[in-house]
């Protein structure tokens, strides 16, 4: 006869049992006997109500989903000769993006004649990026495609917070969101031993 290692829906050990004998005192209880392990010798089951552990870890994964971070590549444009009133307007906006765990890919636009003085471009670059130096770290150096400089910034690991524009309700992510965990249940098949599986 089939024997299961039993684990309570209270999650305490009951024991290895015949299968019809688990399935007797889940029905008791009015929940189902769930196979979480089935490589387990022998197969570990456990006494829950599974409707609602469907719905708990549904729950759990829509909400991991729902905080994942997600990382966005902003585009800063700058010219060779760009001002530096607006070079700094721009420059607390490349710092903001940063902070908010995104990365900013910055690109230097020559037009007709400035083309033969690239580095114009790259020293434009190196006064951005010793700017936000604190807070940035570089992932791809300056390479020309066409008529652009293009050079990829990333966040220092440990600098990420909200910014003061997601502080003022601006936006970025919700201050103190949270992944949530959540293990996986494929709840497709009913829920005895044999075939109900969980994760």
């Amino acid at each position: 006869m089939p024997e299961v290692r039993v684990i309570g829906a209270d999650g305490s050990q009951v024991g290895i049992i015949p299968t019809h004998e688990a399935l007797r005192l889940a029905e008791e209880l009015g929940l189902e006997l769930v196979e979480v392990n089935p490589r387990a010798a022998p197969p570990v089951c456990k006494i829950m109500d599974f409707g609602k552990f469907k719905y708990e870890t549904s729950k759990k994964e829509k909400a991991s989903r729902r905080h994942q971070s997600t990382i966005v590549l902003k585009e800063i444009k700058l010219r060779p000769k760009t001002d530096d009133h607006d070079l700094d307007f721009k420059t607390k906006h490349i710092r903001s993006f940063l902070q908010e765990g995104n990365k900013c890919k910055l690109v230097i636009v020559f037009r007709g004649r400035e083309i033969v003085h690239p580095e114009t471009g790259q020293a434009m670059l190196d006064r951005v990026v010793k700017s936000v130096q604190d807070v940035a770290m570089i992932e791809q150096r300056p390479m020309m495609e066409g008529r652009r400089m293009v050079m990829i910034i990333g966040p220092r690991v440990g600098v990420i917070r909200p910014s003061p524009t997601a502080a003022a309700g601006g936006g970025g992510r919700p201050p103190g969101a949270s992944s949530g965990g959540g293990g996986g249940t494929s709840g497709t098949s009913p829920p005895v031993p044999a075939t109900a599986k969980s994760g």
